[in-house]
């Protein structure tokens, strides 16, 4: 029984006390009065504290201040330590930097790069503790500044220069000729690609000569085959004459930002790898780690996967990379935009200190100069000069509608013969356009980051194999995702960074294939669309389109 109730009958329970009661507290007296018992848990003062000076809660009674009206007591007001204040100053000239920043002119050089996007994990303390002029990274002398097209937040960064290769540089050699070996010249083969692209014939006998490498080709120019191939012949040839035990430990190291792009990795060196006779394997979050595992028991020669899973497999010491000799960083510039600059630093230095790194990717600028400065000795750096966005196979073509006009629009488009990827901004609205498509009747799915791998993986080679027409993406499908014959990109939301349009792009048109992308805007984004194109350096039209009229340009 509830000690606060007494049982009728007029006999009170063993366990009932007057003292929770409200009506027997009333009677007995208050607890403030001489002798009153108070209930548990209630201040002596009806404040928070105690009436004994030795209790740990003491607090003592506050004193009316006549020359502070509206503060209780004398004490006079607390000053902030030399800690706080420091740390104050600091957060206020952060804030006065970032306002700068928005507010530079053009050919105004920042402080500090601040091209990181929205959705960056743990790089707001990046840095934190040490003045802002230390955290600002100094360009080399005689280096143009980043600049920033109109007064949007998108940065233009300062691209590192390179070698420029032209596109006959690989026009009459082989991969035999490179310096790879005949199995793996016949594999490539295989795999289409007979002679090498110009990205391909400049880095892989710098690769092959053991130098650090940069290279930055437009996507699609084949940069998987120009490290996989000669990282494979690499490996090949420092263990010769070695004896490969179980359990070995990996001699590579591939880092890509995103499980999709590990896996089309993946799915190019390791067929290239089997054919010498290496084992690959990839490593990768949200799969559970019993497969992952087990193969780094059995021991594998290159190691594919993305920083988070290969960390904590590193910490764990389920993973050695003491004996890394090449270490590969894939997309190094979208690692630093996630915010994986700080874990990659950490299994760049699990690796030995006399390893070769390579950075390919195809937007590769000052973002990743602290990875650069620490890793790379006096990298080769090479950029494609011919494969431009202007001059590849790709026609650009931007939409200006009415936004009740979408839905029709973009079932006009799809509808059509070929293989079609959508990108949306939401998952939300992929899950909706895909729902939307399959009730018109097209043969569509969705694939974003609240699919779980395996599903995430079906859907892709269903288009892969046809047995779709339309894919219906967020931008975890814009970088690494090689699909063939892809005829059609739509980007029925347009991205917010001129990277991003360029990945997304770059799904189609890949090995020199002709594609189409398709951008729909509405008029009030029509003005921030232009400034993004240009800054990507891309030409593309503008039309006006309306619903049940045909397509301008298109043909659709």
């Amino acid at each position: 029984m509830p000690k606060n109730k007494k049982p009728g009958g007029g006999r009170a329970a063993k366990n009932f006390d007057p003292r929770y009661n409200p009506k027997y507290r009333a009677a007995g007296g208050s607890s403030d009065e001489p002798g009153g018992k108070r209930r548990p848990g209630e201040s002596s003062t009806g404040k928070p504290g105690s009436r004994s000076p030795g209790h740990r809660g003491y607090r003592a009674e506050p004193a009316a201040d006549p020359r502070q009206p509206g503060r209780e007591g004398g004490a006079p007001k607390r000053r902030w330590t030399e800690q706080e204040r420091a740390g104050r100053d600091e957060a206020r000239a952060i804030r006065t930097h970032a306002r700068d920043a928005r507010s530079r002119p053009d050919g105004a050089r920042p402080t500090e790069d601040r091209g990181r996007g929205a959705g960056d994990r743990g790089a707001g303390d990046r840095g934190a503790g040490r003045p802002v002029e230390e955290r600002g990274r100094r360009a080399p002398r005689g280096a143009a500044a980043p600049t920033r097209a109109g007064g949007g937040d998108d940065v233009v960064h300062e691209r590192l220069r390179g070698d420029v290769v032209t596109a006959a540089a690989g026009s009459d050699a082989t991969f035999g000729d490179l310096g790879l070996g005949q199995n793996i010249v016949k594999t490539i083969a295989e795999l289409g690609a007979r002679h090498p692209f110009p990205i391909q014939a400049a880095t892989i006998p710098a690769i092959l000569d053991g130098r650090d490498v940069l290279a930055r080709g437009r996507t699609g120019s084949g940069k998987t085959i120009a490290f996989g191939a000669p990282l494979v012949e690499s490996v090949l040839r420092s263990q010769a004459r070695q004896k490969r035990d179980i359990g070995r430990p990996p001699r590579a190291l591939v880092l890509a930002p995103t499980r999709e792009l590990a896996l089309q990795i993946d799915a190019t060196i390791q067929p290239i790898a089997r054919s010498v006779g290496l084992f690959t394997t990839q490593i990768y979050g949200g799969v559970p780690h019993a497969r992952q595992l087990g193969a780094l028991k059995k021991g594998v020669d290159i190691v594919i996967g993305t920083p988070g899973r290969i960390e904590d497999l590193v910490e764990s010491r389920a993973l050695d990379l003491s004996q890394v000799r090449i270490a590969v960083l894939d997309e190094a510039d979208h690692m630093c935009d996630l915010g994986f600059l700080e874990p990659v630093q950490r299994i760049m230095r699990r690796t030995s200190r006399d390893a070769q790194r390579l950075l390919f990717s195809a937007t590769l600028d000052r973002q990743v100069e602290a990875l650069v400065r620490e890793f790379l000795a006096e990298p080769a750096v090479y950029e494609v000069a011919d494969e431009t966005q202007r001059s590849g196979t790709i026609d650009h073509r931007v939409l200006v509608i009415d936004h009740r006009d979408k839905p029709e629009i973009l079932r006009a488009l799809v509808s059509t013969e070929g293989k079609t990827l959508v990108f949306t901004r939401t998952r939300a609205y992929a899950e909706m356009l895909a729902e939307q498509f399959g009730e018109a009747g097209i043969r569509a799915l969705a694939l974003h980051g609240d699919l779980d791998q395996a599903r995430r993986t079906r859907n892709l080679e269903k288009l892969t194999s046809g047995r779709i027409d339309v894919l219906v993406a967020t931008d975890v499908a814009a970088r690494g995702i090689h699909v063939d014959d892809i005829d059609l990109v739509v980007q029925a939301d347009p991205p917010d960074e001129y990277k991003t349009y360029l990945h997304r792009a770059g799904r189609t048109g890949r090995a020199g294939r002709a594609g189409t992308v398709v951008t729909l805007v509405t008029r009030a984004r029509r003005a921030r669309l232009a400034e993004l194109l240009e800054r990507a350096d891309i030409d593309a039209p503008f039309d006006e389109a309306r619903a049940g009229e045909p397509l301008p340009g298109i043909g659709r």
